[in-house]
């Protein structure tokens, strides 16, 4: 199945990896790290999934953690452009989905005004993968009508968000970047109209061997999030879909 032929070269791949878990790579994915030039990889990048690279890949870490950035997002913008004026076949590899919180697009927009060849490729974002393998249905005709991903660290550090538009009934919401703003999240949530009693969870590492789900309710999370010493990257999960987990959860009940 593997596509034997030279990528061209001059040229910038941006391409998902998925939540984590290795398996979850996309095909054309897999085909592509393992044919590219150079790969341009971020943290959240799963295990296992650099080793499918050429022997001979230029591979340059460009991760992001919190308060910890390998390299500026401007730079990153920079390497981009440097490698595919070099004449190289380029993968910028993100984890989950490039487009959601991924900063996809800032890349491609450089590449564009450089007159930079590009493709995407997208793959499995983080919150559905969690969600698949934490056991919650991001929507449910009995819980969920509607899903929103939302990022929990905004651009300036704030957590300024359109909260009455997020604490609806009959809604699930998915926080990215959440952990260190999960106490202003469950206080705004509440004061906009939920009850402190709605299930709320936390998922580390998703989809990966090391996964743990946290259960909670927006009363209680932020100190279960404190008691179980919960670290990023972690997803926090808002709606009645998470009270499914003990029915639903095949993965860390394995």
């Amino acid at each position: 199945m593997t596509e034997k032929r030279k990528l061209q070269g001059g040229k910038v791949w941006l391409v998902g990896s998925g939540p984590g878990d290795p398996d979850l790579l996309t095909v054309k994915a897999a085909r592509l790290i393992g044919q590219a030039d150079a790969i341009v990889y971020d943290h959240l990048v799963g295990d296992g999934i650099m080793d499918l690279a050429r022997p001979d890949a230029r591979c340059i870490y460009a991760g992001k953690e919190a308060s910890n950035h390998t390299l500026p997002q401007d730079s990153i913008n920079a390497l981009l452009v440097d490698l595919a004026r070099e004449g190289l076949a380029v993968v910028r590899l993100k984890g989950g989905d490039p487009f959601i919180f991924g900063r996809g697009g800032e890349e491609l927009e450089t590449l564009a005004a450089c007159s930079i060849p590009f493709e995407v490729v997208p793959g499995v974002t983080a919150a559905s993968g969690c969600a698949a393998y934490s056991g919650f249905p991001l929507t449910h005709r009995g819980h969920a009508q509607a899903v929103t991903l939302v990022t929990g660290h905004l651009k300036d550090g704030s957590v300024n968000l359109d909260w009455p538009a997020l604490a609806r009934p009959c809604h699930t919401v998915v926080f990215y970047m959440g952990i260190g703003a999960a106490g202003e999240i469950c206080r705004q949530m509440i004061a906009h109209g939920l009850p402190a009693s709605t299930p709320a969870a936390v998922v580390r590492c998703g989809t990966m061997p090391g996964q743990r789900t946290v259960l909670a309710t927006l009363g209680t999370l932020p100190e279960r999030i404190d008691q179980s010493g919960i670290t990023p990257p972690a997803l926090i999960v808002v709606g009645s879909v998470v009270a499914l987990h003990d029915t639903l959860n095949w993965f860390e009940s394995r």
